[in-house]
């Protein structure tokens, strides 16, 4: 594995197109979150369009939360067929997140962070401005309670 989390966050951070950034970074950077078994790392625009689409489908049907979904497919879309990209996927508790990208890391395509039906997508607090307006670094906490 060649990438690291931090340079998926960043990578992320800075792809205007996906709507759901902030939150993918998040997930990303949280401690729980690790990378997942990828058997299918090498993939091409033209598969993960119908992949995803079909899963899009699939996941109204079921109920299931995504977020970043849409921006995927528009992004795929806009690709030639045969474009190769690399998938790759992160997990944490019933939370996944299958990334693409074009093989260099920082040229992110679009992320789905996804998790099982009736399970809610992961909420991370932002910690209060300190006092005398100083900026303290991000902590990504996932927050296991707000699903109750």
């Amino acid at each position: 594995m060649s990438v690291t989390k931090d340079q998926l966050a960043g990578s992320i951070l800075s792809a205007e197109h996906i709507a759901d950034r902030r939150l993918i970074a998040d997930f990303i950077l949280d401690a729980a979150t690790e990378f997942g078994t990828n058997p299918f790392a090498d993939t091409s625009a033209a598969a993960v369009g119908h992949i995803w689409g079909a899963q899009a489908f699939e996941f109204r049907v079921l109920g299931v939360q995504a977020a970043g979904l849409p921006c995927l497919l528009k992004a795929v879309t806009a690709l030639p067929g045969g474009e190769p990209l690399v998938q790759e996927i992160l997990r944490s508790g019933p939370h996944t997140l299958n990334l693409f990208h074009h093989g260099d890391e920082c040229r992110i395509v679009g992320a789905v962070l996804y998790r099982k039906p009736n399970v809610p997508l992961p909420v991370f607090e932002s910690p209060p401005a300190p006092p005398g307006g100083r900026k303290r670094a991000h902590s990504a906490q996932l927050d296991l309670f707000a699903a109750l």
